[in-house]
């Protein structure tokens, strides 16, 4: 089979259940991982016959797509703050908005500051932060053995010096160290929104690192951040991503636990989405 083929393949498969720009996408990407094959590289070769192997890896990406799996899941990799990272069901796919929350950390960070990333999944933020500063401390956490052993595997592939933990934050009273940095995207989506979201995510992602009940919504914010009060440096400062529609009772809660100063700030999408607290 042609490539040309393979790419009408995937129009048609996927035609109706996809815009036509995201399977278009989706082919690239393939192309990239099966064929090494740039948008360009396609263009110029689309006469080109795969072999037998590659036209097996193709329709069966194109099954799972079928079935609403994610393309990162599918292709074990997704792009985050320019880096490719190692992905699995066990993590969360990187978002583009969280790449705003690492660059307001790395706008505001002292070269050899502490940081801990609470809740690292794929280890991006944590990872991102450490090849940009390489004289900071970060360690991060997780509750997930799954998802640190791929934290753990992209800190080696793109050789950043992260301490990884597995931590439950929920489980324990005190921090262990003083940070300079706390940075955290907790679970926060509520169990209310699950009928507004995409049935990709809702099916594939897991749960444990999307959810929170709809009657405790912001459990984790209060748990990591009275953990931060107490264990942050004289000038420290926690930085969340945050569930967009509990921007002001998150900055209340922040308030509560005794932070004088919160900011908050919208991602490329204008909704509200990070916040910075300093004691």
């Amino acid at each position: 089979m042609k490539i040309k083929d393979l790419r009408i393949a995937f129009s048609k498969r996927l035609q109706g259940a996809y815009p036509d720009e995201e399977i278009q996408s989706f082919f690239q990407m393939a192309a990239q991982q099966y064929l090494g094959y740039s948008r360009m590289d396609i263009v110029i070769h689309l006469n080109q016959e795969v072999s037998l192997e590659q036209e097996a890896q193709f329709v069966h990406t194109l099954d799972r797509l079928e079935n609403e799996e994610p393309i990162q899941y599918i292709l074990g990799s997704s792009d985050f703050f320019g880096y490719s990272f190692f992905v699995s069901s066990a993590t969360l796919i990187p978002r583009p908005e969280t790449e705003e929350l690492v660059e307001w950390v790395l706008n505001e960070a002292s070269p050899q500051a502490k940081i801990l990333d609470i809740g690292t999944g794929s280890g991006c933020i944590a990872i991102s932060i450490s090849k940009n500063l390489p004289e900071t401390q970060v360690t991060a956490y997780d509750v997930s053995t799954e998802a640190l052993e791929i934290a753990q595997k992209n800190a080696h592939q793109h050789q950043a010096s992260v301490v990884f933990k597995e931590v439950n934050i929920l489980e324990i009273s005190a921090l262990t160290e003083t940070f300079d940095i706390i940075v955290s995207n907790p679970p926060y989506v509520r169990e209310q929104e699950k009928a507004d979201m995409q049935s990709n995510v809702l099916d594939n992602e897991p749960h444990q690192a999307l959810f929170v009940t709809d009657t405790d919504p912001l459990v984790f914010y209060k748990k990591i951040g009275e953990l931060a009060f107490d264990n942050l440096s004289t000038e420290g400062s926690l930085y969340f991503e945050i569930n967009q529609y509990l921007g002001e009772e998150t900055i209340a809660l922040l308030k509560t636990i005794g932070y004088k100063e919160v900011t908050l700030r919208q991602d490329i999408f204008g909704k509200d989405r990070m916040l910075k607290a300093v004691r």
